[in-house]
């Protein structure tokens, strides 16, 4: 299904845009409709190039061009939007007939602006975001303990080894004493050849109190149980619907994605069978890959609950759409008394594309309420 709706997409913008682009004087004035039409149909073919080049034993070439691939359906996608928005302001040429060759010309060259933009924002490194978080029943000697947390990193076909270790450099130059990484680490289809080879980059987070992760929806798509073994072997501390103590009267809780269900019981109301028989005189911190059950964690007493999944929309105006899907779509939001941080993401899914938020690693300071 998902493969229908991006392959109905991809045609979809790129006929908009040739039907469009194709009426524009400064287009017309120096070329032909049919070399237009040649250029559309190739890039259009570019779709079925990554795996084309796979089976004919250039499998060396489907990264780059499956990069190329994504990072084109982000341009159409921006470049069909600013045409689409002129349309819809004219009534598709119905008003403004005066001055609808140009309304049309700028909204191609805005989508192309907007396009460059997103790729700045997409490949340069991420910003870190600082919380300052109040957190009831902090022991004092926790006061200032600095927790760091890392999601939707997708490591994989765009996002390489390189990039990762960028990123671990990121993280301990903020000298956590606790990280968190909040799923969505790899690509599901990332292979376990590449995974084993960046083991020694987990291993190099730096983080006295120990370095966490709960699963997010991409980890099974490859495989959840070599993906868990591989972090296991990494030094991560797996959360798998349960709670730990990271250091006496701190709990660290963290739920499986959605997805990964399977390994817990069927309830009404998981979060608090996650949160159970923890002491109730420490504190918690809750981490969960998607930004729900935070009524049902405030509930149970949690002092701060951690996720990530959303990427803040990622491009606009798919924020739009993702803010219809996520009521809590990105920053920090109190729930019944209690903060959710909800972070947009260290790395990108997709294009390699952001637009207007990059992507962020947070560094949250907890001090003792």
């Amino acid at each position: 299904m998902f493969h229908t709706i991006l392959l109905a997409s991809w045609s979809i913008f790129h006929l908009y845009i040739l039907w469009r682009a194709s009426s524009l004087p400064i287009i017309k004035r120096h070329t032909s409709r049919l070399p237009l039409v040649i250029m559309t149909a190739a890039l259009w073919a570019t779709y079925f190039l990554p795996e084309k080049v796979g089976e004919i034993g250039l499998g060396s070439l489907s990264g780059p061009l499956e990069l190329f691939q994504m990072n084109w359906l982000g341009t159409t996608f921006l470049i069909f939007t600013c045409l689409f928005i002129v349309d819809i302001v004219t009534i598709f040429g119905f008003l403004f007939k005066k001055y609808l060759a140009f309304l049309r010309t700028m909204a191609f060259i805005a989508g192309i602006v907007l396009a460059i933009l997103a790729l700045y924002q997409g490949y340069r490194a991420p910003v870190v975001r600082d919380y300052e978080i109040s957190l009831s029943q902090l022991p004092r000697q926790y006061d200032g303990l600095v927790l760091v947390a890392v999601s939707d990193l997708h490591v994989g076909t765009f996002l390489d080894e390189e990039w990762l270790e960028a990123r671990v450099a990121q993280v301990n130059a903020l000298h956590p004493d606790l990280v968190v990484l909040l799923g969505d680490l790899f690509e599901g289809d990332s292979p376990g050849e590449r995974k084993k080879s960046m083991i020694h980059l987990f291993h190099d987070i730096s983080a006295p109190m120990g370095v966490w992760a709960v699963t997010g929806n991409h980890e099974s798509h490859g495989g959840l149980d070599p993906t868990i073994q591989f972090l296991e072997e990494a030094g991560v501390h797996m959360l798998r619907n349960q709670w730990s103590e990271p250091g006496p009267g701190l709990i660290l809780a963290g739920i499986d994605d959605r997805h990964n269900h399977n390994r817990i019981p069927d309830t009404t109301d998981p979060v608090a069978q996650v949160l159970a028989g923890r002491p109730s005189s420490s504190a918690t911190i809750f981490l969960s890959h998607r930004p729900q059950g935070a009524e049902e964690a405030a509930a149970a007493g949690v002092g701060l609950m951690l996720c990530g999944h959303t990427h803040g929309g990622q491009l606009w105006p798919f924020t739009y759409i993702s803010g219809l899907a996520n009521s809590l779509l990105a920053g920090e939001y109190i729930i019944n008394g209690m903060p959710v941080i909800v972070s947009r993401g260290t790395g990108t899914w997709g294009p390699r594309m952001r637009l207007w938020y990059p992507g962020e690693i947070l560094r949250i300071v907890l001090r003792c309420k």
